[in-house]
This record gives C-alpha cells, structure tokens and sequence, in this order.
C-alpha cells in the first residue's frame, strides 16, 4: 500500500494505492487534459441565488446580467454524468449577476447567477 496526496480542484485528499504483484504490464499512462481555468468569482447581486443542483461542467451560459427572465426560462446548460440537464429560472425577474463561465466545473450547491 502507498499513499499519495492527490489535489482535486483546489481539495486536497490522502489516496492509498494497493500495489499488485506480477500482474500484467501496466497500461502506459495517459495524460490529462488541462482544467479549465477556474472563473473569478463575480460580485454577488441581489435578489434570489440560483444554484448547482449537482457537480458538473457548465457547457452554455445563456443569460448575461442585465438580461430579463420568466419562470423556466433555461438559465444554463449543466452536463453531468454524461447527461446535459438545463438549469432554469426559479422566477420572473432580472438577472442580477452571473458567477459562472462556460467550460466551468461546478460543485453541487455553487451559486451559478442571481435574480431580483
């Protein structure tokens, strides 16, 4: 057993690895496509907070501050577990501030924009 300290996101975890033995020859490893830069936080507006539902990378941020929105209106475009789930406004409003940029990743309970 070996362990590693592994830095995901800014969160650092302990790992340990099992070693194995005279087991097949190891795939050669692969490298890993560079993160997307995290984006600037942006100063939070007023009114009600719109949050990640679940972790995942944002692919299309279709609103901009300034912008007016109905209830449902399609907010962003969240993919998670391979699946593209569109995040939509909690009400009728005016979009405030938006804190998150396309290509994002994103943590369950990360504020995406607010709306007053």
């Amino acid at each position: 057993m070996r362990k590693y300290n592994v830095n995901v996101n800014g969160t650092a975890y302990e790992v340990t690895v099992e070693e194995i033995q005279g087991g097949a020859a190891a795939p050669a490893p692969v490298a890993a496509p560079a993160p997307a830069p995290a984006p600037a936080p942006a100063a939070a507006g007023s009114g009600e907070p719109v949050s990640a539902p679940m972790p995942g990378t944002l692919l299309d941020v279709k609103v901009s501050v300034g912008q007016a929105v109905k209830s449902g209106d399609v907010l962003m475009i969240l993919e998670a577990m391979k699946m593209e789930n569109e995040i939509m406004a909690p009400k009728d409003g005016t979009v405030t501030s938006v804190s998150a940029t396309k290509g994002a990743s994103v943590q369950s309970g990360d504020v995406l924009c607010t709306i007053a």
